[in-house]
C-alpha cells in the first residue's frame, strides 16, 4: 500500500473519532406555534432534543397522533453502533499500519455496506413512528395520513415542515468513506500499472 493511502485512511479513522463526540444527524421541525423550532439530534448512541427540552415536546405533539414514545434506551440501534464504528476505526488504524490492498477493499466495502444498511435502518424506523400509529386513542384523526419524516431533505406533515439531514458526525463518517474509497481506487489503480522493467 502507498504512502498516500495510508494517509488517507489514517485520517478517515480519525475522523470516525469525532463522531463520538458530536451528532451524526438531525431531524428539525418548523411550525408557526413553535417560531424558536423543535428538533431531534441523533447520536451515535443515543436521541437528544436540539434544545433541552425538545424531546419532551415531541413526543407531547406525538401523542396527539397517536405516534410511540421516542424513547432512544429502547432502540438496540443505538447500542450498537458506537461498537460498529469502533470496529470500523480499529480496522483503518491496523490496515493503515500494516497495508494490505485486500484488506483496505474489503474495510470500505464494509463500510459502505454498513452505510446503506444503517441509512436503511433509519428510513424503516421512520416508516414505523410515522404510519403505525394507535389511532383509537390518537385526540387529532387524519384519514390515511402519516406522519414520517423524510430521511433526507425537507417534508410538510400538517402545519409542521420537516427537515433531516447529516449532522457534523455524518460528514465525518460519510468523509471518511470517501477518504477510504479514495485510498482504495489509488491502490486499485497502482496495481494495474505494469510494472518498468529495467533493461
Amino acid at each position: 500500500m502507498g504512502r498516500k493511502t495510508r494517509i488517507l485512511l489514517l485520517i478517515a479513522s480519525l475522523m470516525l473519532i469525532v463522531s463520538y463526540f458530536v451528532p451524526v444527524w438531525k431531524v428539525l421541525l418548523d411550525a408557526p406555534q413553535y417560531p424558536e423550532g423543535l428538533g431531534l439530534q441523533i447520536w451515535l448512541h443515543t436521541i437528544t432534543g436540539d434544545n433541552p427540552n425538545d424531546l419532551n415536546k415531541i413526543n407531547n405533539l406525538n401523542h396527539y397522533i397517536g405516534m410511540k414514545v421516542i424513547e432512544p434506551d429502547a432502540i438496540a440501534e443505538l447500542k450498537l453502533m458506537p461498537y460498529l464504528i469502533g470496529l470500523m476505526i480499529l480496522g483503518g488504524l491496523l490496515i493503515a499500519w500494516r497495508g494490505g490492498r485486500r484488506w483496505l477493499y474489503l474495510w470500505v466495502a464494509l463500510f459502505v455496506l454498513l452505510g446503506i444498511a444503517g441509512m436503511t435502518d433509519f428510513y424503516l424506523w421512520e416508516y414505523d413512528y410515522g404510519h403505525n400509529l394507535d389511532m383509537e386513542n390518537a385526540i387529532i384523526k387524519v384519514p390515511g395520513m402519516n406522519y414520517q419524516p423524510p430521511l433526507l431533505g425537507s417534508k410538510k406533515l400538517l402545519n409542521f415542515t420537516a427537515f433531516s439531514f447529516p449532522a457534523v458526525g455524518g460528514w465525518m463518517i460519510i468523509g471518511a468513506v470517501l477518504l477510504g474509497t479514495a485510498g482504495a481506487c489509488l491502490e486499485w489503480k497502482a496495481a494495474r500499472q505494469p510494472e518498468v522493467v529495467e533493461k
